[in-house]
């Protein structure tokens, strides 16, 4: 039979109520009396019951983790990434939910009573409905990847435009002129900020913008082959081309490769995100890093903070990418 808290009153010599604040480490008990009742609880190897715990403090110990979607344009080291900086800062008195929000047809099971708070990766404004409805139910939230214009709203982003624009100057200080870009999913407010760096990048230096030039991808390997592929179709192909995340990097290599051309003498390559792949492709990729993991482990921090006080506005915080130079950038030669 499990011990319960009134077992170790009754050894103690105390209320049911000291016990439990003194195993809640509440100042109102005298470190004396706690290190007696801390030191029984040890020797019965008593275990919480977290079901009732939650019922008197009304917390779940649950945090919600929410993504765009699981599927769609979510590559897997992007989310497990994401999962890794969150799990390592909230502790094992709490279960992580994690969840797409593309997979609820309404949001009525998203309560208070069900989450003590809520993490968002949002990766699309599509996402606003689900932000309201969590702001309604007063439920403590944080929301990465994507700026949201509500003061109230903790935000924590990298600038994925300027990591583009210094990715897409590094190709033009080697020459080139006939850059591409393979876009990521075209809802996701990362490939358009993305787009745009890359776009600046090319008016500020004076290099031709060409239509031909910007193909759609889907932020996976396979549409950046296919991607590539249609590049390498033109009747004058790009000498560099920018993927707007590794994933697609990967995919476009391996059409590259295909082709019987090589990275990067006759075609250069930059990725987005450094994932833990782009280090160990041959050649090794020319990345972006973009902190992914950092960045969940400061949402998560702040989430905590959150859910202890009311933190008041907030406004967004910005984690800087850096540009990895590796082995997919030379100077230009003409695709025969």
């Amino acid at each position: 039979m499990a011990v319960t808290i009134k077992d170790i009153a009754k050894l103690a010599n105390v209320s049911h109520t000291t016990v439990s604040r003194a195993l809640n480490n509440s100042p109102l008990i005298k470190d004396k009396t706690k290190q007696k009742i801390v030191e029984i609880a040890n020797q019965l190897n008593y275990s919480p019951d977290v079901h009732a715990r939650s019922l008197v403090l009304q917390k779940s110990y649950t945090i919600g983790l929410f993504l765009t979607s699981l599927v769609n344009g979510t590559s897997s080291s992007f989310l497990a990434e994401t999962i890794k900086g969150v799990h390592t800062v909230i502790d094992e008195n709490y279960n992580l939910f994690v969840r797409g929000i593309q997979d609820f047809q309404s949001f009525s099971s998203i309560t208070r009573k069900r989450f003590d708070g809520i993490i968002l990766m949002s990766q699309s404004d599509v996402d606003n409905a689900f932000i309201y409805h969590v702001l309604e139910q007063k439920i403590p939230l944080v929301i990465l990847n994507r700026k949201v214009e509500d003061r109230s709203i903790i935000n924590i982003l990298s600038n994925d435009c300027e990591g583009a624009y210094e990715a897409v100057s590094l190709f033009i200080k080697n020459g080139h002129q006939n850059i591409a870009i393979i876009e990521g999913t075209s809802e996701f407010r990362s490939s358009q900020e993305r787009k745009e760096g890359y776009l600046n990048a090319l008016i500020d230096h004076n290099v031709p913008i060409l239509q031909q030039y910007m193909v759609k991808g889907n932020y996976d390997m396979e549409s950046g082959y296919e991607a590539m592929k249609k590049l390498l179709s033109l009747n004058s192909p790009p000498t560099a081309v920018f993927c707007s995340n590794d994933d697609m990097a990967i995919g476009a290599m391996k059409a590259i490769n295909e082709a019987g051309l090589v990275v990067p003498t006759q075609m250069s390559i930059i990725g987005f995100d450094d994932i833990g792949f782009s280090e160990y492709t041959t050649p090794a990729l020319t990345t972006v890093k973009r902190p992914i993991e950092q960045i969940s482990m400061v949402g998560a921090k702040k989430l905590l903070e959150l859910m202890d006080e009311d933190v008041g506005e907030a406004a967004p915080i910005y984690l800087t990418t850096n540009l990895v130079n590796r082995q997919t950038v030379d100077g230009p030669r003409v695709v025969q």
